[in-house]
Parts: structure tokens; C-alpha cells; sequence
């Protein structure tokens, strides 16, 4: 049998507390949770209850109406704990848990809504998470996918390149349709005394299959890019390929 890989980011959660905090780093202040919340609006109007799957230190809890459900799992206890002292509302649960798990159990309990809010990227078996959520809602419930854009956001494999006859700065793309498992350096100056994460890609026809296959039918796609704004000699091009490389991909996906 296949050794599993431990995805937990129990090993960084000191680090991702700090870096996160209580209400979210930039891109889920300005871009993430804006994004969703209008998503959540337009495609679940009526919607009273949610799943959060990898719901890290509870980020979009925080950004609910007050009167929703919600029920956030991850398998970090430490990020678990931080959501728990950061949450008061006695509508909310949280679970330690592995959302690839076949027997995630969270009780009886459907739910109107499930999201996974960048952290599918970072799931080795994104599958089982569709299926899991699709054991978890209610018919025709709705699932919100907001991941790191799977075709320009590759790590190791896309970077930023600057064409000085054309004055203009592209992406370049070294691998796509390979599914990739590749480790990330949390603290690249500490070397090999470094905490790793896991990122795995796929592309985007993967995703598509495994949605259908758990039951799903996407809805819609939103690209969305970074808020982001340069100064100096170079901020023309740089601000332009801002906004014609999207930073996340958002997948609206409903039970069928």
C-alpha cells in the first residue's frame, strides 16, 4: 500500500497564525473572501449552513453572517485550537480531522454549502475531498473552490520573465498537465533545517473529472488576480501581467 504523505500544517502553524492572523492576510482581505462571499450571495442565496474543509485557523468563519452554521475541519490541532479562542458563536464547530479520510466523520448533519478555501493545492488526494464533500450536502447543495490557479501558479515549474525588446513580462510554464508532487521550503534560508509543505498540482481537466465523478456539476469560473500595484521603471508591464495572469481560480460546483 502507498505510504500516504502527512500534508499537516501542524509543523507551520506558528508561522501560518502570524502570518494569517485573526482576519486574514492581504489576498483573503481584498481578493479570497470578498470573492466568495459575493459568490456565496449570487449561487446560494438562501443558504444558512456551511462546511469549511481545511479551514485553517477559521478565516472565513469570521466573515459569515452571524446567524449561519458552520462546522470548519483541519488537520492541524494547533490551528484548530486558534479558531476555537478566536470564535465565539455557539452556531460554530470545529473538528481535527484528515477531509480525505473516507470515514471524516462529522456527525448527521447536512449542509447547504461546503468551501475549500486555498488549501486544495495542498491536498494530496483532492478526490476524496469532492467525495466527502458531496457525502456532507444536502441535494443540489453548493461547493466553492478557491485554490492557487492551477495553470499559472506552479511551483518550480512557472515563474515571471521579462522580455527587454518587447518591454513587456510574461509567464513562463516549464510542465502543466503533469500531476506534480512538490515540496515547498517554508523558510528557504534555513535549508534543509527548513519546515517543507507539500503542493500538488494538477490540471484543470483532473479537477473537472473528480468533480463529476463525486457527483458535481461545475456552475461557473472566476479567475481573479492580484490587487497588487508596482512603482518604479518597471511598473507598467509588471501592473499589466498582474491582470492578464490570474492568482486563484474559483470553481462554483452544485450537487447534482
Amino acid at each position: 500500500m502507498r505510504k500516504k504523505t502527512d500534508t499537516s500544517w501542524q509543523p507551520v502553524a506558528g508561522w501560518y497564525k502570524k502570518s494569517v492572523g485573526k482576519e486574514g492576510h492581504t489576498y483573503h482581505q481584498e481578493v479570497v473572501l470578498p470573492g466568495l462571499l459575493s459568490l456565496l450571495k449570487i449561487h446560494a442565496p438562501k443558504a444558512q449552513s456551511l462546511l469549511d474543509l481545511a479551514c485553517g485557523q477559521g478565516v472565513l468563519a469570521r466573515s459569515l453572517p452571524q446567524e449561519w452554521r458552520y462546522a470548519g475541519v483541519d488537520l492541524s490541532p494547533s490551528l484548530i485550537a486558534f479558531a476555537k479562542q478566536h470564535d465565539r458563536s455557539a452556531l460554530h464547530r470545529y473538528y481535527v480531522g484528515d477531509i480525505t479520510d473516507p470515514a471524516l466523520d462529522l456527525g448527521k448533519e447536512l449542509f447547504d454549502c461546503a468551501a475549500v478555501v486555498l488549501a486544495l493545492q495542498n491536498v494530496e488526494e483532492p478526490h476524496q475531498v469532492f467525495a466527502n464533500a458531496a457525502r456532507c450536502l444536502k441535494s443540489s447543495g453548493t461547493l466553492f473552490l478557491i485554490l492557487n490557479h492551477p495553470c499559472f501558479r506552479i511551483p518550480r515549474q512557472s515563474f515571471w520573465q521579462v522580455d527587454e525588446q518587447k518591454k513587456c513580462r510574461f509567464r513562463r510554464l516549464e510542465s502543466y498537465l503533469s500531476p506534480m508532487k512538490i515540496p515547498v521550503q517554508m523558510h528557504p534560508s534555513q535549508g534543509k533545517d527548513s519546515p517543507v509543505t507539500w503542493s500538488f498540482h494538477h490540471p484543470l481537466s483532473s479537477y473537472s473529472q473528480w468533480l463529476f465523478e463525486s457527483g458535481f456539476a461545475i456552475e461557473v469560473m472566476q479567475e481573479w488576480c492580484s490587487p497588487k500595484e508596482s512603482q518604479g521603471r518597471l511598473a507598467k508591464m509588471e501592473n499589466r501581467s498582474r491582470q492578464e495572469f490570474p492568482l486563484f481560480l474559483a470553481i462554483v460546483a452544485r450537487k447534482r
